[in-house]
């Protein structure tokens, strides 16, 4: 903490740019994760799905943490939840992709819960959420999956919110 004081990092970001800054870089992976997807022609499983919506859970709460700083803890509180529930979907799918053979395939038998809220959220709106992959499989992104790249994402929201809700004000 004592570097970035002496950086001005702390300092420079008030609360409402830190909450900014959150909400524009989970906007930001949504994004890059179409981009990817699209331009490596990937076809996204439902954990990967579910994972775009915590990152988009993220951003709208970071946002609305932007407009009303007051109850910052709570905010913070807040994106380190969700952000701790994408971190285990995506510890979960890196598990899968680990260990293929001892897994039950996503999308086979009867439907959990996540799988049905993705189901419905691809028929609202297809090009954002629907999956027609298999959480198995692996396609890596400079030596990482998908999963991996999201559970050093997740981890750096929830340190993130955490911090932004508990840090001494300036």
């Amino acid at each position: 903490m004592r570097w970035f004081d002496s950086v001005g990092l702390v300092r420079c970001l008030s609360v409402r740019a830190s909450f900014a800054v959150i909400s524009v870089a989970a906007f930001a992976l949504v994004g890059s994760g179409l981009l990817i997807g699209e331009l490596m022609r990937l076809n996204p499983c439902p954990l990967c799905i579910f994972q775009r919506v915590l990152y988009l859970a993220v951003a709208v709460v970071a946002m609305l943490a932007m407009l009303v700083p007051r109850v910052r803890k709570a905010w913070g509180g807040l994106i380190g939840l969700i952000s701790a529930g994408g971190l285990a979907t995506a510890l979960y799918q890196s598990w899968l992709q680990l260990y293929p053979e001892s897994a039950t395939q996503c999308g086979f038998g009867e439907p959990n819960l996540i799988e049905q809220l993705v189901d419905w959220l691809g028929m609202q709106w297809p090009f954002m959420f629907m999956a027609t992959g298999f959480c198995t499989s692996k396609e890596y992104i400079l030596g990482l999956t998908m999963a991996n790249w999201s559970i050093f994402c997740f981890s750096g929201f929830l340190l993130l919110g955490v911090w932004v809700g508990w840090r001494r004000q300036a």
